[in-house]
């Protein structure tokens, strides 16, 4: 009887470890979305308040880019979060016909819990023993540096 042994390639360990994590983020999902849904937010309001800060603003050409929609679909919602009075339109300042969309003070804030909450550890994760923490953080930190989603250093530089 021959023994067949078949190798898995290193593309194919890669890709099952990224079907276990996307797996692990979409089990979250309905929790991460509730985070929203608590302070009135919809999924296309938690992407726009991401793009956005109290500072710099963004057009609303920029914001229709970075959220993948059409610009009407970027007007409908940033109305909606203007009229919470999360958000305001002023005039761009290099091109007085475009609008720039800035958080507002409480925008700011609704921005900051909302990312308080989206940071919060599912029980699952918190449940693990210490060891497996810090294994799982050192596999994290082999991954190539990236930009955080979010962090205080990079909001208080209006980012």
């Amino acid at each position: 009887m021959v023994l067949h042994v078949t190798k898995v390639t290193k593309a194919e360990v890669a890709r099952g470890v990224w079907q276990q994590l996307v797996g692990y983020f979409f089990a979250h999902r309905e929790s991460q979305m509730r985070a929203g849904q608590e302070l009135g937010l919809t999924p296309g309001h938690m992407k726009t308040l991401f793009e956005l800060d109290g500072v710099e603003g963004r057009s609303m050409g920029d914001l229709a880019v970075l959220l993948v929609c059409d610009a009407s679909n970027v007007t409908w919602l940033v109305d909606r979060l203007e009229e919470r009075g999360l958000v305001e339109r002023r005039p761009h300042p290099r091109d007085r016909r475009v609008k720039s969309v800035v958080l507002t003070p409480e925008g700011v804030k609704t921005k900051a819990l909302l990312i308080e909450r989206l940071l919060t550890p599912p029980d699952d994760l918190v449940g693990l023993d210490r060891a497996d923490l810090d294994s799982l953080r050192a596999a994290v930190e082999l991954l190539p540096p990236h930009p955080p989603f979010w962090s205080p250093e990079s909001e208080a530089a209006g980012g």
